[in-house]
Order: structure tokens, then C-alpha cells, then sequence
């Protein structure tokens, strides 16, 4: 398995002052706004989920996997503005060029994060260059559905089907891991037990596929149960783990 790994998911919420200008609403209060926005939505698709680029990022978090262990970490509007975010996170690509992995992060979380860069007008290369810049990145890179360099884990376990796509608590669920936390504190909480469960699914595929090893599997385990015992705020995650482990025989060995 190549190092290092980055695991990451986006939180977000709904642009109002982007919607409002974009639709013509400025006129409304804006405790109005998302409501007439959700309306014209379900109008045009049955579904109020809005459009990519009205997604404004309010959380990143990520869980860094390098030689040196795990690192789990979020960038989140309670302490920095959107462009902050971005520029934190695109920073990464500038140092290194992790694998990344994600769910649903092809049809959702690099668009949202493409659109909302070059709103501030920011720049990031190395995530987005697809051979123009560097050759090399024609066969390899962040883009293409079918390379290595990031891994949409919801896309590649429906073997590029959409009528196979789940839901990440679904396999989450169906794997004996904790499903997510609805009494979570806070979006930063959610969005780092997103990224947990992306990771223990993750190894599990590559324990399928051949690119880890039972022991190693077992040792990547491990390591994330003693990275959660040092995360006070999701001690009632590892908690809940440990209870659904006990559901299979693969499972119980974890907390053995």
C-alpha cells in the first residue's frame, strides 16, 4: 500500500448569498432565501439538493497515513473563513502528493472544491493538472475515474456502476463499524468520523484486493483504535465500534 494516504471529506452548507444573487432573490429576508432556493430546486429535480457550486465549505477533515502513524485533522469555518480552508487544505499538494481516498468524493467533494478555488481564484496545480503541466499526470492523476491517485471508494466498490453506488453508513453498518454519530457535537466531529469509517472500509478493499496482508490489516486496526483513545471527542464512537464488532468473527478480533 503506498504512503502516504490522505482520507478526507468536505461539510457543507448552502450559499445563501450566492443563491440569492444567482436566483434573483436578494429582495428576500434571508431566513426566506432557503426556502424559496429549496423550492425552485425541488421544482427542477424533486430533490432540494442545490447545485455544486452553492455549496459553501464550511469543514475539511482529513486523516493524514504516512510511515509515521495516523494524523487526523479538520480545517472548519469555527476558526478559519472558506478561503482559509482551501488555502490550508490545497497547501497539502504544494509538499506532497498523497494518495487520495474518499466517498463519493469524484461526484461530489473535489468538484465542490474545484468550484469554490476558483471563485477566491486560487490555484492548485498538483491537484488539478491532468498532463497539461506535467506529463507524467496524463496516466496518473486526481481526475480520471479509472487511476490510482484518488480513490473514490463509493465509485470503485459499485465497479463504476451508479445504480450500485451505497451510502458510507450503509457499508459502514454492514461492516460491523460504527455508523455516524447523530449526537456529534459538532460538524468537525462528524465530518472526522466520516473520514474514520472511509479508512476502515478502505483497508478492508484492500485487504480484498490483495494489497494488504491479514497481519497488516490487523495492525491497521489496531493503530486506529489507539489514534481514537487519544481523540477525547470520539470516545463514544470507539465505544459504539467496539459494541457492533462483536457481530461477526472478523469483527470480535478487533477488540480482542
Amino acid at each position: 500500500m503506498r504512503l502516504p494516504i490522505l482520507v478526507f471529506n468536505i461539510e457543507t452548507t448552502l450559499d445563501l448569498t450566492m443563491g440569492a444573487h444567482l436566483h434573483g432573490l436578494s429582495h428576500l429576508p434571508k431566513e426566506d432565501v432557503q426556502q424559496a432556493l429549496n423550492k425552485l430546486r425541488r421544482q427542477e429535480t424533486g430533490s432540494d439538493f442545490q447545485r455544486l457550486h452553492l455549496h459553501e465549505i464550511s469543514c475539511i477533515s482529513g486523516l493524514w497515513v504516512s510511515e509515521k502513524g495516523l494524523r487526523l485533522f479538520s480545517f472548519s469555518q469555527n476558526e478559519y473563513t472558506e478561503l482559509e480552508i482551501l488555502e490550508k487544505f490545497l497547501s497539502i499538494f504544494e509538499k506532497r502528493l498523497p494518495i487520495l481516498v474518499s466517498w463519493n468524493g469524484a461526484q461530489f467533494d473535489l468538484p465542490v472544491i474545484l468550484l469554490r478555488a476558483m471563485y477566491y481564484g486560487l490555484s492548485a496545480p498538483r491537484l488539478f493538472d491532468q498532463g497539461e503541466i506535467d506529463q507524467q499526470k496524463r496516466f496518473n492523476n486526481y481526475q480520471n475515474r479509472y487511476h490510482q491517485q484518488h480513490i473514490d471508494l463509493m465509485d470503485s466498490m459499485s465497479m463504476f456502476n451508479r445504480q450500485n453506488f451505497q451510502k458510507l453508513d450503509d457499508i459502514a453498518a454492514f461492516l460491523d463499524l460504527p455508523f455516524r454519530d447523530k449526537m456529534a457535537v459538532s460538524v468537525e466531529v462528524n465530518s472526522e468520523q466520516a473520514v474514520i469509517k472511509t479508512w476502515l472500509i478502505y483497508i478492508r478493499w484492500m485487504l480484498l484486493k490483495g494489497q494488504l496482508t491479514q497481519s497488516d490489516h490487523a495492525k491497521a486496526i489496531q493503530n486506529m483504535i489507539v489514534c481514537l483513545k487519544e481523540q477525547h471527542q470520539h470516545h463514544e464512537f470507539l465505544t459504539h465500534w467496539q459494541a457492533v464488532a462483536k457481530h461477526t468473527a472478523l469483527s470480535r478480533t478487533f477488540f480482542s
